[in-house]
């Protein structure tokens, strides 16, 4: 179980948010409150639609969530799993009733090798037995060793993985005509699970969701 002071810093994700991705406004000050409804759409969406249908995230990253995430990613702390998918079925639970099937975002066989874990599959594995939607745990592959995201802008993170990844050969016909939840641990700029939306829908799935344990509240200059 999470420590009461780790579990009292981290922060949920609550409306208002952007309609499509899910980001979260930075104050319900900034509006009336008679005029927050279901139907606001970020600047970034706005300007550049992206190519999934609808996108949620359970926390906001930032310091109170950044030691658990990274712990669990990088730390060897895969036990925190069951405490945290929790957090994600709440946020999603929409766009899981939806899905036809979950879709964890590949890591690349030499990243697998070092860390020995893809952090997205395990969450995708456990909300699977809490929605009872099925996991395509090899549906995506990722076609090559793309550099860490880290430490890089929102331009420099959409080509590091620009045409990174692909639909395992006969995957297809599984997805064809189904509504897919991507699953991810961190959603910055967009840039991966924009680019893995993108695959997936070429290759048939007939909706896109998207859905990350945490999510920035701010766009990555």
């Amino acid at each position: 179980m999470l420590a009461s002071r780790a579990f009292q810093a981290l922060d949920l994700i609550a409306p208002p948010c952007c309609r499509v991705c899910g980001r979260p406004f930075a104050s319900q000050t900034l509006f009336d409150s008679e005029e927050i409804g279901e139907d606001l759409l970020c600047a970034e969406c706005l300007n550049h639609p992206p190519p999934f249908d609808k996108a949620r995230a359970a926390l906001v990253y930032n310091d109170g969530s950044r030691r658990l995430i990274l712990a669990f990613k990088h730390g060897d702390k895969t036990f925190l799993t069951k405490t945290l998918v929790p957090f994600m079925y709440q946020a999603g639970r929409q766009i899981l009733d939806e899905s036809d099937y979950l879709v964890p975002v590949p890591l690349h066989y030499f990243r697998l090798l070092h860390r020995r874990y893809n952090q997205s599959a395990l969450l995708s594995t456990v909300l699977s037995r809490l929605c009872g939607k099925e996991t395509l745990l090899d549906a995506l592959i990722r076609l090559r060793h793309t550099p860490m995201q880290g430490r890089r802008s929102a331009e420099q993170r959409r080509k590091n993985v620009r045409a990174a990844f692909a639909l395992r050969p006969g995957a297809a016909e599984k997805i064809n005509g189904k509504a897919v939840c991507l699953i991810d641990d961190v959603y910055t700029t967009g840039a991966t699970v924009r680019e893995c939306a993108k695959e997936l829908k070429r290759m048939g799935a007939s909706r896109v969701f998207v859905l990350t344990l945490s999510r920035t509240s701010r766009e990555v200059g």
